[in-house]
């Protein structure tokens, strides 16, 4: 019975064959048989299969399909459970694209997850950022300073420090942050106040020493310039001329000049040998509140309220450029040989340094909050200093790169003054003197000396400071119409007048 069954089933498909050969070749003359259809399909089916297969048979773990499954690099799967490192082996594909003609070997065969250990070393070795470059710029810079005050500059960043932690067995390696601390500053002697010279019936604004160090120049709101002995502190000559107060005067080194400006938007330039105005600089439109010369050729630079420097050629009185660009009252401007040629601060809370040779602004600093009433520069150090009523700020030329920040004198600072043995002096709106070291930015001394018998308390102000040629003596310009000279305290020593300094943690912000 099986056997007929099976014959009739085998003869029922030989049949079904041979009809369907039949009705083809019947059919024939009206319609081709499909062979080019048949032919395609059977070769689309191999190249998927040849293209694709390998595609079906994704990587599966070794150890099993049990463990947690998550998301990897470039979207393969990838296990994170702990222990040992998961493995991947791979059938047809591979990780990575291929390159053309790049075979899989054992060793790219298989797979492994990184350890912490290799992520952090591949973290090292990434380029760094923007931010960790200008850190090592900032710590540069700090460094220069430090060689030139004859301490080794550190060999890494402050900033951070590589540190290697044994535990468990197993080495990690972290990135820490380390707060930069302020190195030992050195010792100075304690200044101490020596002579008050009175004369003017108004606030003095202004002070200048002339080159031979004999006599020195203060300009007042009385409108006089006066002239007085250095050495006795007697007056030896009142020049009068200015109708508003007198904000700014300089002595020439290269002629016997003095040059003089105001409220009165004028601009003098005085012949010593006959004590007379000779030439006026005309072009300022509102009052000029600064001036300065240039050390090493005959040009004179002035500010104003009208928010402009003007640069002018002391022989022939041509306004050579009008530095414009900032926003508001120029307070400040100060002059060298070396390049930038001019720094202004201004009260738009900026500071610019200018090219002399273009009249251009070649950087703009915008760290401070608040006026920038105050800039001096270092008389050995390619650095400067600026002063507003937030802090005070180092910088290195010829850039701008900031350095550090001096913080603690609370107060609108008008005038700022340096010497040769890195003393900072800062003088403020409410009669306070702060005494800096200019390299660590430690605050070595505060005076508050008592105003002039007859004066109001709040006549307590610092206008203008300067020291003289010797530094050995500082002159300041104050509000109680008093100008006041301070000396080195002579007897005082580092026992008798100890640092008074811990490794406390810097505040280096960087606005």
């Amino acid at each position: 019975m099986t056997e007929d069954v099976q014959k009739h089933s085998v003869h029922t498909l030989v049949f079904r064959s041979l009809k369907r050969t039949h009705d083809m070749f019947v059919s024939d003359h009206a319609k081709p048989i499909a062979l080019d259809d048949h032919s395609h399909k059977v070769k689309m089916s191999s190249k998927l299969k040849a293209d694709y297969g390998a595609v079906l048979h994704m990587p599966v773990l070794k150890e099993g399909k049990d463990r947690p499954i998550h998301g990897g690099l470039h979207g393969h799967q990838t296990s994170t459970e702990s222990g040992d490192d998961p493995e991947y082996l791979v059938t047809g594909t591979h990780a990575y694209p291929l390159g053309p003609g790049v075979a899989l070997t054992a060793e790219t065969k298989i797979h492994r997850m990184p350890s912490e250990a290799g992520v952090h070393s591949m973290a090292l070795t990434l380029p760094p950022s923007q931010a960790r470059l200008d850190a090592g710029r900032t710590a540069a810079s700090v460094g220069d300073i430090h060689r030139h005050a004859g301490i080794a500059e550190r060999s890494q960043p402050p900033m951070s420090s590589l540190v290697h932690m044994e535990g468990g067995g197993t080495k990690t390696s972290a990135l820490v942050r380390k707060a930069p601390t302020m190195p030992k500053p050195a010792w100075h002697p304690p200044w101490k106040l020596f002579r008050v010279i009175s004369g003017h019936l108004g606030w003095v604004r202004s002070i200048a020493v002339e080159p031979g160090n004999q006599w020195f120049v203060t300009g007042s709101a009385d409108r006089t310039i006066k002239i007085w002995d250095l050495a006795s502190g007697k007056l030896k000559l009142s020049l009068t001329g200015h109708i508003s107060t007198v904000r700014g005067v300089a002595v020439s080194s290269r002629s016997p000049y003095l040059f003089s400006c105001g409220e009165d938007k004028q601009v003098k330039c005085w012949d010593l040998e006959y004590n007379k105005v000779i030439r006026h600089y005309h072009g300022h439109l509102s009052a000029v509140y600064g001036l300065d010369l240039h050390p090493t050729i005959d040009v004179l630079v002035t500010c104003s309220r009208d928010a402009t420097a003007r640069v002018w050629d002391i022989r022939t009185k041509a306004n050579v450029h009008t530095l414009s660009g900032h926003t508001n009252t120029v307070a400040t401007v100060k002059c060298q040989a070396a390049e930038p040629q001019i720094i202004t601060g201004s009260h738009d809370s900026t500071i610019r340094l200018w090219d002399l040779v273009a009249g251009k602004t070649r950087a703009t600093l915008t760290n401070h909050k608040k006026s920038v009433r105050a800039v001096v520069l270092h008389p050995r150090q390619y650095t400067f200093a600026s002063g507003s009523a937030d802090n005070i700020k180092q910088w290195t030329f010829p850039d701008g790169n900031f350095i550090q920040n001096l913080s603690g004198h609370n107060a609108i600072i008008n005038t700022l003054a340096v010497n040769s043995d890195g003393v900072l002096v800062s003088g403020a709106d409410n009669g306070t003197i702060h005494m800096w070291d200019w390299r660590t930015g430690y605050n070595f001394q505060r005076i508050h000396a008592a105003v002039q018998p007859g004066s109001l308390d709040s006549e307590s102000g610092i206008f203008a400071c300067m020291f003289d040629h010797s530094e050995s003596r500082l002159i300041t310009a104050e509000a109680d119409k008093t100008i006041k000279v301070y000396r080195e305290d002579d007897t005082a020593t580092e026992e008798s007048h100890p640092v008074n300094w811990k490794p406390e943690i810097l505040k280096r912000k960087r606005f």
